[in-house]
């Protein structure tokens, strides 16, 4: 189950973000500016935001292997379709669709890992997870640029044969899924009687005090509320350093295959990063301290990229901004699956992801707009440092309201 959901997240965040690198042609090609391509790079959180809740709703409905099945494929024919934009406004509809089409896809998973995985192994599966995110750089990164040169074959772009081939996984992916994933432990027919039930009895023996079960529950509970604003502050950060990376990089004077081969360092370490934080994690560590903690180091690193006057200590200050918020993800979907439970982890943990999505919108367009604005990304980048500790001091809000919770 991991892998093939783990292989198939790293193609989803491959074809959000591989737009970074098309850019580098496409926007010449088409005719965007910063602002344009910012606008048009985020606008796809705005389609996911709208339709997390009612797909997550679908995937509790129709059983998570089916309407994971149909999100893959749907999200891997609309990233193909961008093959196909000829100006910014084709551009921004192509992206809505995508968004559109990949709407309740992460939430999902994590719905999917939740009803697998005990408490004592959470972290860990959902760092496996999350570590598609770092994995879909260092891949596409150089995947990505190795196809921009694939310019004029059969009188296309590159950057078309790139939305082309990274299209097509997903949609392969799908029907694997389709074939291969079960809903719940008792569906599986690899696991002997004994392991089904000893799974299923470790799963029902987990305490979840104050647990929320209804969807008007966990829309309306103040630790949601409180985790989709701190989602919401390092997604940005995610997003609005993982989109323009490749410009920032070519703007300190590297060639399009070396930004694509440097582009995969930070995350890299951020995989190990990540990794090592989550074991920590699992081992006893507390999720909000690690989480605030992870999110003072992704705001710090922000700011370290700014006041560096050459590139090494620059890119050193970015690569720390994204082991930071790489180690942010993976702990924390282990926090509201905790206290959320059937329809109310499907549309909770649904609202959580739509709310922090939009991140992925504000970051990319803040940093094109002030780009265009200022001339330089240090402005942007300021703004999304101050985001991150935002969201660590209301984890830190979040940790004594939960405290006081289990006080009572």
């Amino acid at each position: 189950m991991l892998p093939t959901l783990t292989l198939a997240f790293i193609f989803n965040y491959i074809d959000r973000t591989s737009v970074g690198f098309a850019a580098l042609t496409m926007n010449h090609d088409v005719g965007l500016t910063a602002t344009e391509f910012g606008w048009g790079a985020g606008i796809l959180f705005v389609g996911y935001c709208f339709f997390e809740i009612p797909s997550n709703l679908a995937l509790q409905r129709f059983g998570a292997r089916r309407w994971l099945s149909r999100i893959m494929i749907t999200w891997g024919l609309a990233s193909a379709l961008t093959a196909f934009v000829v100006g910014p406004y084709s551009f921004y509809a192509a992206r809505f669709l995508l968004g559109v089409a990949e709407a309740g896809f992460f939430p999902g998973a994590a719905y999917l890992v939740a009803a697998w995985f005990p408490a004592q192994y959470r972290t860990r599966a959902l760092a496996t997870l999350a570590l598609a995110v770092p994995l879909s750089s260092v891949i596409g990164g150089p995947f990505s640029v190795l196809l921009l040169e694939m310019n004029g074959i059969c009188s296309l772009r590159g950057w078309q044969w790139m939305f082309l081939v990274q299209g097509l996984p997903a949609c392969i992916l799908g029907i694997v899924a389709l074939l291969t994933l079960r809903d719940h432990p008792k569906d599986a027919h690899w696991l002997t009687a004994a392991e089904r039930d000893a799974l299923i009895s470790m799963l029902n023996a987990e305490p979840r005090k104050h647990a929320i079960t209804s969807l008007l529950g966990a829309l309306t509970d103040a630790r949601v509320l409180l985790l989709a604003a701190i989602q919401f502050g390092f997604v940005v950060s995610s997003y609005g350093v993982g989109i323009w990376l490749p410009i920032i990089l070519e703007g300190h004077g590297l060639k399009i295959l070396a930004v694509g081969f440097t582009s995969a360092i930070p995350y890299i370490c951020a995989t190990i990063g990540m990794l090592l934080w989550a074991r920590h994690v699992d081992r006893g560590g507390s999720k909000t301290a690690n989480l605030a903690a992870s999110c003072f180091l992704a705001a710090a690193g922000l700011l370290t990229s700014v006041l560096a006057e050459s590139f090494i200590p620059s890119f050193i200050g970015l690569t720390l901004a994204l082991i930071g918020v790489t180690a942010a993800r993976a702990i924390f979907w282990t926090i509201p699956a905790g206290f959320l439970s059937g329809v109310a982890a499907a549309g909770g943990l649904a609202f959580i992801n739509s709310v922090g999505a939009l991140g992925g919108f504000a970051g990319p367009f803040t940093l094109g707009w002030l780009k265009d604005l200022t001339g330089s990304f240090n402005t942007g980048l300021v703004v999304l440092a101050c985001l991150g500790s935002i969201s660590a001091i209301l984890t830190l809000a979040l940790r004594l309201l939960m405290r006081q919770e289990t006080d009572h």
